[in-house]
Parts: C-alpha cells; sequence; structure tokens
C-alpha cells in the first residue's frame, strides 16, 4: 500500500483546513454548544453545496464526488482539528455508508441526493441501554402489519437522533436483524436530547411506539451490513481522533515555549521535553494507523475488520492522553472553561466510547486474527460517560 497522499487530496485537506478556520473558530464552537441544535443549518448546507464535503463518498449518479474513505478520513482530521459542531460522523458517515453498502436502490434514489446536498442529515440508531455494539444489544422490535412495518422499542446514544431528518434504525425481526428508514418526524417516534460529556457531539434518546417504517434491503443478515457499517465508521473515528491529537499536540508545544517559569520556557525543562515527545512518537503512530485503516477500506481488503479494530483502540487511546498531557501541560490554565483545552478532552474521551471502547477493539483484533478469548461485556463499557453529564 502507498501511504502518501495524492495532490488532489493534500489540496482538499488546505482546502477544508482554510474553511473551518473560518467557519469554525473556538468562539463558534461556543456558540454553538449552547444553540438546541448544536450545529448551524445554513453552513451544513454551504459545506455540501459550495465544498461536496457531505457527498465526497457518493456516487456521481446521486449527486456526490464519487470519492472513497481515504479522502473522507482527511476531512474527518481536519474537522477534528476544529471540533467542528456538525452532523458530519452521523449523517456523511454512518448513514451514507449504511444506503451504499446495502442492496436497496431506490433507498439510495431518494435519499442520497439530498445527503450529499445538505439538505437532509441521517443517522444510524442503533445502541440501546445496555450500549452494547454488538446484535445482541438490538432488542428493539420491528413486526410485519398491512404490508409495512411497526418498530417498538428505543434508542439511546444517538448521535444527532434529536435533529436528524432520517433515522435509519437497526430492529429485530422473526427473521434476524434488520434497518428500517424512518422518517424524523414520523408519528409514535418521539425523541429526547440527551446531556452529555461531550457538549460538541450531540446524541439522543428515541423512543418507538408503533413506527412505520420501511426495511432497507440488504445483501444477506442484515447484521452484516451493521458490523461493515461500524468497522468502517470506526476507520472514519480513527482519522478525526488523530486530527484531535494533533490539535492538542500543537496546543502543548505552543504554550511550552511561551510560558516561562524560572526565567526559561517551560518547553526547555527536560521532563516536559520527554512528555511532548512521548506524545509526538504515539500522535504519528496513530496517524499510520488511521491512514492504513482507510487504504484497506479504500481498497476493500480482506483485513479491514481487524484493521478497523488495531486503529480504532491504537488511536482512541493516543487521542486521550494528547489531550490530557496538553492539560497537564498548560497547568492550572488547562483546567478553566475559558481554555479550549478540556473541549479537546471531552472530545477524545467520547470517541474513546464511541464504537466500542479500546478494551473491546483489541478482544476484536484478537478474535478476528484467529486469537480471541471472548469478548464478555467490555463492548459496551464507558458509554454511561459518553451520554452522561460532564
Amino acid at each position: 500500500m502507498d501511504f502518501a497522499f495524492s495532490d488532489e487530496q493534500e489540496e482538499l485537506r488546505r482546502m477544508v483546513r482554510a474553511f473551518l478556520a473560518d467557519t469554525s473558530p473556538e468562539t463558534e464552537v461556543r456558540r454553538l454548544m449552547e444553540t438546541p441544535e448544536g450545529f448551524d443549518r445554513a453552513l451544513w448546507r454551504r459545506m455540501g453545496t459550495e465544498l461536496g464535503l457531505q457527498g465526497l463518498a457518493v456516487p456521481e449518479e446521486y449527486g456526490g464526488a464519487g470519492c472513497g474513505p481515504v479522502e473522507v478520513g482527511v476531512v474527518m482530521e481536519e474537522m477534528g482539528r476544529a471540533l467542528l459542531c456538525a452532523p458530519f460522523l452521523s449523517s456523511a458517515v454512518l448513514a451514507t455508508t449504511t444506503l451504499l453498502r446495502c442492496d436497496d436502490e431506490d433507498a439510495r434514489k431518494r435519499l442520497l441526493p439530498g445527503l450529499a446536498s445538505g439538505e437532509l442529515v441521517a443517522t444510524l440508531a442503533l445502541t440501546e441501554d445496555s450500549a452494547r455494539w454488538d446484535a445482541e444489544g438490538v432488542r428493539l422490535s420491528a413486526r410485519e402489519s398491512a404490508g409495512s412495518w411497526l418498530l417498538t422499542g428505543h434508542k439511546m446514544f444517538v448521535l444527532d437522533g434529536a435533529t436528524a431528518d432520517v433515522v435509519l434504525t437497526v430492529a429485530r425481526t422473526s427473521d434476524g436483524i434488520g434497518v428500517f428508514w424512518v422518517d424524523g418526524d414520523a408519528a409514535g417516534l418521539t425523541r429526547e436530547a440527551l446531556p452529555t460529556m461531550d457538549p460538541t457531539r450531540r446524541q439522543a434518546r428515541l423512543d418507538y411506539h408503533d413506527v412505520r417504517a420501511t426495511r432497507l434491503r440488504t445483501y444477506g443478515d442484515g447484521w452484516d451490513l451493521v458490523s461493515d457499517v461500524l468497522d468502517r465508521a470506526a476507520v472514519a473515528l480513527a482519522a478525526e481522533q488523530v486530527g484531535v491529537a494533533s490539535r492538542a499536540l500543537d496546543m502543548a508545544v505552543k504554550y511550552a515555549k511561551v510560558r516561562h517559569q524560572f526565567g526559561r520556557a517551560i518547553g526547555s525543562f527536560q521532563a516536559v521535553k520527554h512528555l511532548l515527545a512521548d506524545v509526538l512518537l504515539k500522535v504519528e503512530s496513530a496517524r499510520a494507523a488511521a491512514h492504513y485503516a482507510l487504504l484497506a477500506a479504500e481498497n476493500e481488503d480482506a483485513e479491514l475488520p481487524a484493521v478497523a479494530s488495531l486503529a480504532k483502540a491504537f488511536c482512541s487511546d493516543a487521542c486521550v492522553q494528547a489531550a490530557a498531557e496538553n492539560i497537564q501541560v498548560h497547568g492550572g490554565i488547562g483546567f478553566t472553561w475559558e481554555h479550549p483545552a478540556h473541549l479537546y478532552l471531552k472530545r477524545a474521551k467520547t470517541s474513546q466510547l464511541l464504537f466500542g471502547d479500546p478494551a473491546y477493539h483489541r478482544e476484536r483484533l484478537a478474535q478476528r486474527i484467529g486469537m480471541g478469548m471472548g469478548i464478555g461485556m467490555g463492548m459496551g463499557m464507558g458509554m454511561d460517560a459518553v451520554g452522561g453529564a460532564a
């Protein structure tokens, strides 16, 4: 595999970084954190129509750019650096990937153009009270009635679930797991925003009371589709974590150069040098892991499931370490609400647990290469922190 980015991909990075510098500075992030929706719909549409970011992975026949996972990863990395408040992970990654990987051409034709342009926001509703990321955690039921499907139950920790126009819902049927298309304003669907540790990424509880839905056609069992989508989403999130970690390291290095104690910049002290060197090693290793996983997804490599778990586990820990050490370097000021360091730590911590924590993914990696000893209950560990108030 060639790890080098092409000139076009590097130009995409520069364009997105410049755009986010103008539209997502810290002041705007803090403003959007306090709004009911948590993001700017007008800016979301600009991202779709002017930059085409939501449609990067969407084929041209549906109004997209026809790019692939690597380009999406480049964008996710830059969005992580800027802590962008927008439903990109839920809509442009989770929901869009579900539609692209399913066997439902009608759903693609009806939904992908709107998702690519930014006119629609969609999400994938999977986890429930157990916070498990496997098929055993799916308890919401779907039953056929008068030629349609009715969903009953509830979902928890749904990314952007309170504001999405379309909710792709994973439910249990008499013949296994299915994925269902539900309109956000469907009768019988109630949505409640949840307090979260990370206010830049919204989550919600969704209650279904005989909600009418359309089942997506899938290749084989529906869980095979969901598992594939989760692997690809974990890779995209790993790229975002690299962006968060890289930005946290930059902040720490910059502060170490200007903060003086005993007549010297604190960056000249050996202890600080070693700390920052350790973080740099972790960040660059995480970058390599994420880029390799993106290429595996791009090339439809058979090792993607194992590589996805490897990247998610390593990048999660590296991101949390970089964000935590950034606060350590800043000292007391890093703990204050006025400083952005804590925002990066909150994003790092919640991302660490999203789609399964590092212990879960290390066990999945062992299983996927034939060394597993049983996952047990660790897969949902820590989701109360993801969905809990700081």
